[in-house]
């Protein structure tokens, strides 16, 4: 039988290495993950027999299992015509099972009973508890049996995260991050929901749909934007700032403009390896963007001078000093900024720019975390010359007189 199914690029390590003892794929909602994994699910089963055993911590009833998009996915094939759909589980015309449990109901004992299955799909595995991992995966032992988890993260604490994407995971492993821009069959109706998300929760935005962990809330830097569509007026004053990217991480540039209190951010360029020959290119891709003053991070100035020798004549060093991130996030914050759609990198890192906590108390420390602000350092950068305007504007207290006592 010549079974075509369509799959994504995300799924490529995925498909190639499905022989994989651990398969898992983690990521946000609309990702086309489940559908993935259970088209691979019926592609094995009519090719040979296969038993599988679909879990998740808590079902109550069937309903909460992906028996309905197994189904589905048989009638989407056209390939009704080779299982059998009964109401607790799916035959297949080799002689296969898929049954659907709940982890939680099992024992130590109980679970022994899918010793001889070939496949453990575990869904919503970020609600697996570390029992549950611990009775099931020596459970799954068939040779050439496997393991595959899909979910969406909640918790960097969580069972699942340190089982496969901690410091040291299992052998023979192959996890991939896959959210919805990932997707090319993401839904019309989906898209609507994740833009109100983005415009209007920045943490479920990022949860949700990015497949980031949750997060304290408290925690962010910036609470002080929105993501709104505009154009820059005519009249606008651009002003640009640069980061530069090293081993791993992107050389930046935005481009914003200053009207009253509102800062607006319009365009942005990010680019991860990229080489000090190609960073003008990169930084051209933002409109006029050699036409303006720009200010960059001075701790490359072979970066600089190459930049100013190929187009950029406007660049200069930013001044760093003892305090100058603080005082340049503070600056930001005083500011409603107003972010344009497209700067998708921008809307991330505002929304994960965040204050260090204590690790053994959870308060909230006046110390930030040196990460998510690559986007954050090229805004600071970009701005620098306003705020330094704004502090020389400050007027400076004015000394207090003191009465000299009469002479006597």
């Amino acid at each position: 039988m010549n079974l075509q199914i369509k799959t994504p690029r995300w799924s490529l390590p995925i498909v190639d290495g499905s022989s994989a003892r651990y398969l898992g794929a983690h990521g946000g909602r609309g990702s086309g993950k489940s559908h993935l994994f259970a088209e691979m699910l019926i592609e094995r089963s009519i090719i040979e027999r296969v038993d599988a055993v679909c879990v998740r911590e808590v079902q109550k009833s069937l309903a909460q299992s992906v028996k309905k998009l197994l189904e589905n996915k048989i009638n989407e094939l056209g390939v009704a015509h080779m299982f059998q759909i009964k109401e607790f589980e799916i035959r297949s015309v080799h002689g296969g099972i898929i049954i659907f449990q709940g982890l939680q109901n099992h024992t130590a004992d109980s679970i022994k009973s899918l010793e001889g299955y070939d496949i453990a799909w575990v869904e919503e595995a970020q609600s697996v508890s570390q029992f549950s991992l611990d009775i099931l995966r020596p459970t799954i032992r068939k040779p050439g049996s496997q393991l595959w988890f899909t979910w969406n993260p909640r918790y960097d604490t969580d069972p699942i995260e340190s089982l496969l994407r901690g410091p040291e995971p299992p052998s023979n492993t192959i996890v991939v991050e896959v959210n919805y821009q990932d997707n090319p069959w993401f839904p019309v109706e989906l898209h609507d929901e994740m833009e109100y998300d983005k415009r209007r929760d920045p943490d479920k935005y990022m949860h949700v749909w990015k497949g980031d962990y949750v997060r304290n809330s408290e925690t962010r830097v910036f609470k002080n934007w929105t993501v709104q569509d505009f154009e820059a007026p005519p009249e606008a004053i651009h002003r640009l700032g640069a980061d530069w990217g090293f081993a791993t991480d992107p050389t930046v540039a935005v481009r914003c403009h200053i009207v009253g209190r509102k800062l607006y951010i319009d365009q942005e360029a990010y680019q991860v390896g990229c080489e000090i020959v190609d960073t003008p290119s990169l930084i051209m891709s933002i409109p006029e963007a050699e036409k303006w003053p720009m200010v960059a991070d001075s701790a490359r100035p072979e970066t600089i001078s190459h930049m100013r020798k190929n187009g950029f004549p406007k660049i200069q060093s930013a001044v760093k000093g003892a305090k100058s991130v603080e005082e340049g996030v503070e600056w930001l914050k005083s500011y409603d900024i107003i972010v344009h759609p497209r700067c998708q990198h921008t809307i991330d890192e505002l929304t994960l720019y965040s204050y260090k906590t204590d690790r053994d108390t959870g308060s909230i420390l006046p110390v930030l975390e040196d990460k998510d602000n690559h986007v954050i350092d090229a805004l600071r950068y970009a701005c620098e010359g306003a705020r330094r305007a704004s502090a020389q504007k400050k007027p400076k207290a004015k000394p207090i007189a003191t009465l000299m006592p009469l002479a006597r």
